[in-house]
């Protein structure tokens, strides 16, 4: 009985904090209330309000790359713009955006070997040259960062190319209009591919020509690929040709060139395999096997003939 009270009783205190847990649903009167009822928000509430990145970060980048800016070649930015724009314009940053976290890569880099070296009481000489290695690095890892998302960037759109000219293929053989069909490739993935076909078909709506939309697409990916796709549509656009045989025989080398690829990976892996092999697999089997017999040598456990 006393066993059965108290399972009771435990069992109504976790009930009694469930109830209190779950948020009471506001009647219509309060829900009023709270949208008109409530005072307005001041300027320093709605600034907390935001997040870090927005609040700090946004406006120390933009603080630095207001400096940075000012000591860089016209020819630099436009690179680094493109840069941008051939890794998908990640976070949205400008190419004055990017000088600023690059410059603040570097000052946080020289902070923290500053930092560091003078707990670890180096000469000054050496803290100098650290300090520059450390400022260079700081700068140059973001640009690091940048060229691996362009790689990944333009390998990702590579292996999407093939289905997406089938699906563009079967939607102008169906009777659907080249933007149509650039429509449904982007209503039918999310990916980078789909994204650029967006971003042509908006460019379209907005009064842009198909070529120079199409060329400027062949420009922010850089995916020869892809380059010679948009070539060809652009030709026979140009000279009457059917887009749909063209879209085809495109679609057919495209399956082909994938197929090129994966057995040029197939024939890489051996090579690949060999270091791994050499440095990893192989001292590690030998130790396995040989270690138990070096050890009882070496201890003078082992055949002594008479």
């Amino acid at each position: 009985m006393t066993l059965i009270l108290s399972s009771l009783l435990g069992l109504s205190v976790v009930l009694i904090f469930i109830g209190l847990s779950i948020p009471a649903q506001p009647s219509r009167e309060q829900a009023r209330l709270q949208t008109y009822g409530t005072r307005p928000r001041t300027l320093a509430e709605i600034e907390m309000r935001q997040p870090f990145s927005e609040r700090v970060a946004t406006p120390l980048i933009r603080g630095v790359s207001a400096f940075f800016t000012r000591f860089t070649p016209q020819r630099n930015v436009e690179e680094i713009k493109h840069k941008l724009d051939l890794a998908g314009n990640p976070n949205n940053w400008t190419a004055s955006d990017f000088l600023g976290v690059r410059g603040l890569a570097s000052f946080l880099t020289i902070g923290v070997v500053i930092l560091i070296l003078f707990m670890l009481r180096m000469p000054f000489m050496q803290i100098l040259l650290f300090v520059g290695i450390g400022g260079f690095l700081g700068f140059y890892l973001p640009l690091f960062w940048l060229n691996s998302k362009i790689g990944a960037r333009k390998h990702e759109i590579e292996r999407a190319l093939p289905d997406a000219l089938d699906l563009l293929t079967i939607s102008v053989e169906a009777g659907l209009g080249f933007d149509a069909a650039m429509a449904k490739v982007t209503e039918k993935w999310d990916n980078e591919l789909s994204r650029a076909f967006g971003r042509v078909g908006a460019e379209i709506r907005l009064g842009k020509l198909r070529r120079e939309a199409l060329r400027d697409m062949a420009h922010r990916t850089d995916v020869p690929n892809l380059t010679n796709f948009i070539a060809a549509v652009i030709q026979a656009d140009q000279l009457g040709v059917s887009l749909a045989k063209v879209l085809r025989i495109q679609s057919e080398q495209m399956r082909v060139r994938r197929r090129q690829r994966a057995e040029e990976e197939a024939a890489k892996a051996p090579v690949k395999m060999m270091f791994p092999l050499v440095f990893l697999i192989f001292p590690s089997i030998m130790i396995v096997l040989l270690g138990p017999a070096i050890l009882i040598f070496t201890s003078g456990g082992g055949f002594n003939p008479r």
